[in-house]
């Protein structure tokens, strides 16, 4: 019988699982120096890369539209918290799966003493009722909260949790950032194409970084939705 390595296995795994997962959630930025277009808050110096580099983080509210950078700033900060990472959507997870995440972080910080970033997408989607579960556990540290939105929080955010997190504005991406961000999705051999030695031509690329108006999503996206468009465009 021929033997199984397991952890050849688990790698064939870890690769197949890479390859039917979307290229924009592949290609998010993994530490704070791949994250562009967001310096002014999280450049050299500023007050919540201090605090992410010191772990000393706090709840905290990023309002921008999308594709800025959101939910890949949330992750990178668990990461470099150390921190357990649960997210999920104000559109589709409803108070039941809030209480779920409670427990379960309630039980990592007594067993391991490790904090959990509970990540809510689109929070303002989250009814007045809703907004208030988390409060009692942002209060006593149970959860770090971490939210989302599009949306002015000072009108879609209930005072008491906006009282008790911090606020931090994203702009939109520049043309330059997501022309950055798009060719390393065409060299990347890990998490792009960078194995199919892709080359696009300048016009084609600066097309699509206009087209995607300012959403690294839509940029990246691009040639995956479309391959043989941007191929037959763009390839020398």
């Amino acid at each position: 019988m021929e033997k199984i390595n397991l952890f050849e296995q688990k790698t064939k795994n870890e690769k197949a699982y890479k390859l039917t997962t979307p290229l924009a959630d592949r290609m998010r930025p993994e530490d704070l120096n791949e994250l562009l277009g967001q310096d002014h808050i999280i450049g050299k110096g500023k007050a919540l890369r201090s605090a992410i580099l010191s772990g000393e983080i706090g709840s905290i509210i990023f309002w921008g539209p999308p594709g800025s950078g959101k939910t890949s700033l949330a992750k990178i900060i668990a990461k470099y918290t150390n921190a357990n990472f649960v997210s999920f959507s104000a559109v589709s997870s409803g108070v039941k799966k809030v209480r779920e995440v409670i427990e379960q972080a309630k039980y990592l910080r007594k067993t391991h003493n490790r904090k959990t970033i509970l990540f809510v997408d689109e929070i303002h989607r989250f009814n007045k009722a809703q907004q208030d579960t988390f409060l009692p556990y942002v209060e006593d540290g149970t959860i770090v909260l971490i939210a989302a939105t599009t949306e002015n929080p000072s009108f879609e955010i209930i005072s008491p949790l906006l009282s008790r997190s911090r606020v931090y504005t994203l702009k939109a991406l520049s043309q330059d950032d997501l022309k950055v961000i798009f060719k390393r999705s065409l060299k990347d051999k890990e998490r792009g194409f960078g194995n199919l030695n892709i080359e696009i031509k300048p016009e084609v690329i600066d097309f699509i970084a206009q087209f995607s108006d300012g959403d690294a999503r839509v940029a990246v996206n691009y040639p995956s939705l479309k391959p043989k468009q941007v191929l037959r465009k763009g390839l020398r």
